[in-house]
């Protein structure tokens, strides 16, 4: 089964990581869904992930990863130069999500959002659950 993405579909730099995971992703490993969509908070149910999570969750052989263990995972599923960013594994998690948090927490005021969940092109949107 492929891994599903789930981002946070109104904030611009999350829109931006899709994009940037669907140029680097040539296998089509990843698929994508808004946190904000209905299979996102079936998703997010399923795992037990609370609402306070709103930025990036990987959902992976039936495990749901979060914050930067979730953009860890996806840099080495890209595989390439990308998977040698999974080397900050070795940096204790709480360290990496209180780094993932503040630049989480921040992300609209330098980005900005938008009004509603990004429309993928026709050319990706296979690749989006719905």
């Amino acid at each position: 089964m492929s891994s599903v993405v789930l981002f946070d579909g109104v904030c611009n730099f999350c829109n931006g990581g899709v994009n940037f995971i669907i140029r680097h992703d040539g296998g089509k490993k990843f698929k994508f869904a808004p946190l904000q969509s209905e299979i996102g908070q079936e998703l997010q149910a399923k795992y037990g992930i609370g609402e306070d999570v709103d930025s990036i969750i990987l959902v992976e052989n039936d495990k749901a990863y979060t914050h930067s263990t979730a953009g860890l995972r996806v840099a080495k599923g890209l595989g390439g130069l990308w998977s040698l960013g999974y080397v900050f594994i070795v940096v204790p998690a709480f360290i990496r999500d209180w780094a993932y948090r503040m630049f989480a927490r921040n992300r609209y005021r330098l980005f900005g959002r938008q009004d509603a969940c990004m429309l993928p092109t026709p050319e990706v949107r296979e690749r989006f659950l719905t």
